[in-house]
C-alpha cells in the first residue's frame, strides 16, 4: 500500500503565518522517519521559502495570500510554496548566494532551501509569481538545484 497524505493551505501574507507555515509542514513531516534535525532543516526551507513570498513577491502586502501544499508521497515530503507577486526577473542571479533585491537582507534564502533539500526547484514569471518546490526523503540529505524560468 502506497502510503500518501497531502494538506493545502491558503494564508495571509504576513510575517507572523512564516511560523505557521513552518509548525504545518513540520506537523506533516513527522509522520515520516525525519530526525529532529531534518524536520529543524525542512523548516527553515519552509521559512525561507514563505518570507521570499511576503518580503519579495508581494512586498509585505497582507491582503495578499501564500499557498503551501505539503505532500507525502511513499518515504519522501514534497512541499510548494505559491505566490502570485511580482515575481522573479532573473532565477539565475537570484539563486546566487548573497544575492538580494533588497540591501537589508542576506540573500542566503535560495542557498539554504538548496542546502537543507534534496530536491529545489523555482519557477517564476514577472508579474505573474513564483512556485518553489522542494522534496527531500526521509533519512537523507540532499543537494539537488534546479532552476526553471
Amino acid at each position: 500500500m502506497q502510503r500518501l497524505n497531502k494538506a493545502a493551505l491558503e494564508f495571509s501574507s504576513r510575517p507572523e503565518n512564516v511560523a505557521f507555515a513552518r509548525v504545518a509542514v513540520a506537523a506533516l513531516a513527522s509522520q515520516l522517519d525525519f530526525t529532529l534535525s531534518d524536520l529543524e532543516e525542512i523548516k527553515v526551507a519552509v521559512s525561507e521559502a514563505v518570507t521570499n513570498a511576503i518580503i519579495h513577491g508581494y512586498d509585505n502586502n497582507p491582503e495578499c495570500m501564500v499557498r503551501l501544499e505539503i505532500k507525502i508521497v511513499e518515504e519522501f515530503i514534497e512541499i510548494e510554496i505559491i505566490d502570485t507577486g511580482k515575481g522573479i526577473k532573473d532565477i539565475t542571479k537570484a539563486l546566487e548566494p548573497a544575492y538580494s533585491t533588497d540591501p537589508e537582507r542576506m540573500g542566503l534564502g535560495f542557498s539554504f532551501m538548496q542546502s537543507f533539500m534534496e530536491n529545489f526547484s523555482v519557477s517564476s514569471s514577472p508579474g505573474k509569481g513564483t512556485r518553489v518546490k522542494m522534496s527531500r526523503r526521509a533519512g537523507t540529505p540532499g543537494r539537488k538545484a534546479v532552476s526553471e524560468q
